[in-house]
């Protein structure tokens, strides 16, 4: 037995292992599906954190993604609701992404300016890993519960939708 196996919670008295919620398994057992998430939300985040920087404004993108922080934990952790707290959040930042491009094209006008080399950069980046990370939640199969399932999606589609539209005040897009 490796290291790893032996990674669990002891409860009884009696001494046998009891896996609970909160243990972890880095095992060749679990799915891959949890840590792709997990790296496909990181990218987002770092790649919203990398524009923030070259523009001189980090705390909209730290408010933009502080959705994204909990499908990250719980994607390294190997939890099932990592797919579902992070499925509205990946299809909020596509559909971002895609209007940006629509845009960019000028087939639709949702907002004024010009956008860098960077941003383009960084729509291309986010938008792929938005793709990745819905694909591979899609294609994972969990037992979670349906109601649980849809509460979490739907508890983090708000939250996404109000960290957008917070970081758009002027208290903190100009910052």
């Amino acid at each position: 037995m490796g290291w790893a196996q032996l990674r669990c919670v002891v409860s009884r008295s009696d001494s046998k292992p009891v896996a609970t919620a909160f243990s972890t398994r880095h095992d060749s057992r679990m799915p891959k599906e949890p840590k792709w998430l997990a790296f496909c939300c990181l990218a987002i985040l770092l790649a919203l954190y990398a524009v923030g920087v070259v523009h001189h404004g980090v705390l909209r993108p730290i408010v933009q993604t502080l959705p994204l922080w909990v499908p990250i934990v719980l994607g390294f952790r190997g939890s099932e609701f990592a797919k579902w707290s992070a499925l509205p959040c990946l299809i909020i930042w596509l559909a971002s992404m895609m209007l940006i491009w629509l845009f960019g094209i000028a087939w639709v006008y949702v907002a004024l300016g010009r956008f860098s080399p960077i941003d383009i950069a960084m729509t291309v980046i986010v938008g792929a890993a938005s793709a990745g990370g819905f694909f591979a939640s899609v294609r994972w199969r969990t037992a979670t519960r349906p109601f649980s399932a849809g509460a979490v999606a739907l508890l983090f589609g708000a939250m996404q939708f109000f960290a957008i539209w917070a970081s758009l005040s002027p208290a903190v897009a100009h910052r």
